[in-house]
């Protein structure tokens, strides 16, 4: 299943010509279609994705006979996914936090900066926090000129947690993970290298902008396409990993290589506290998915993305999160 945050426009906004205020919560039919849920069924009036993640064992039932529906659903409770605005499928998550989990990105990094790997990527995942409040969703990203100073995309995937767990063991932890998406850790790279001097961060070189999209792909479609990869220590999802910047392929992985499962990292995470339905984890950057590797392993020179550039992050079975670079002089 897969499940959207969005906004009619058009006539799908009652007539009116405008983006509907309003984001409602759907899911993209087989056609392509958006199902609204609270058009389908007046219980989803006023909820949000995070209503339902927090509520999964009521909510995706209902969602499940809407579906085993479809045949019988009004045609106003469909959208032209023409006439919608996708947004993140969680505006707002819990909270916000990245991993490290790609090998050969790290390996790549440190060999462009002179060091040696680092033997402590072998003993434990690592993450960082950033900032759930300045999410993103496919369209825009609307970015000052400090952080146009060797803006950089970073292809990722992300999981969502789905139940609270405190100390789980590497199976509670996968049973906890409700969905997965595409994510672009968006980094400002002049303003990260100043403050990682300091052995702090990174803050305000990627507190800007992240943006996750363009839905939630539940675990059931995943597992029923075969994209699973179970192992010892953890569940793998299957999928290539392309980024594209005005169209031209700049990178390309497989998200199946991570190094440490999400289960891994959420069990890291949620050592010693809880993690609770709605907060986000990403992967980290895959091999070769950003331009600070690309520029350092000389695949590309000084490139970094400008006003006007569009890019466009794919993961197969996950689905193509695009954003558009436009300058802000107000941020």
């Amino acid at each position: 299943m897969k499940l959207v945050t969005f906004r009619p426009t058009g006539s799908d906004a009652s007539g009116s010509g405008v983006l509907s205020r309003r984001p409602r919560i759907g899911v993209v039919l087989d056609s392509g279609r958006i199902l609204d849920l609270a058009k389908a069924d007046g219980h989803f009036s006023g909820l949000t994705m995070l209503d339902v993640i927090r509520d999964q064992d009521v909510q995706m039932p209902r969602i499940r006979g809407l579906l085993a529906m479809e045949a019988e659903l009004p045609s106003a409770t469909l959208h032209d996914p023409r006439r919608v605005e996708l947004q993140a499928p969680i505006p707002r998550p819990v909270s916000l936090r990245d991993g490290y989990a790609f090998r050969r990105h790290v390996e790549a990094a440190r060999r462009n900066r002179g060091v040696p790997m680092i033997p402590e990527f072998d003993q434990f995942p690592v993450f960082y926090f950033s900032n759930p409040l300045s999410v993103i969703g496919p369209g825009e990203l609307r970015v000052g000129r400090r952080r146009l100073q060797q803006l950089d995309f970073e292809l990722e995937a992300f999981c969502v947690v789905g139940r609270s767990v405190t100390n789980p063991t590497l199976g509670q932890a996968d049973d906890a993970i409700f969905a997965y998406g595409v994510l672009n850790d968006f980094s400002a790279r002049a303003l990260q290298a100043e403050e990682m001097k300091l052995n702090l961060g990174p803050a305000k070189g990627k507190d800007f902008a992240t943006a996750l999209g363009p839905w939630l792909v539940t675990k059931d479609e995943i597992e029923a396409a075969g994209r699973f990869v179970v192992t010892p220590y953890g569940t793998l999802v299957r999928g290539a990993m392309t980024a594209e910047v005005n169209g031209i392929e700049v990178s390309r992985g497989e998200l199946s290589d991570m190094h440490w499962t999400f289960a891994q990292i959420l069990q890291r995470a949620a050592d010693g506290v809880t993690l609770e339905p709605g907060e986000i984890i990403g992967s980290g950057t895959v091999g070769t998915g950003c331009f600070l590797e690309l520029n350092g392993s000389k695949v590309t020179n000084d490139r970094w993305l400008v006003p006007g550039d569009s890019v466009s992050l794919t993961i197969d079975g996950l689905g193509t999160l695009t954003n558009h670079v436009v300058e802000d002089p107000n941020r």
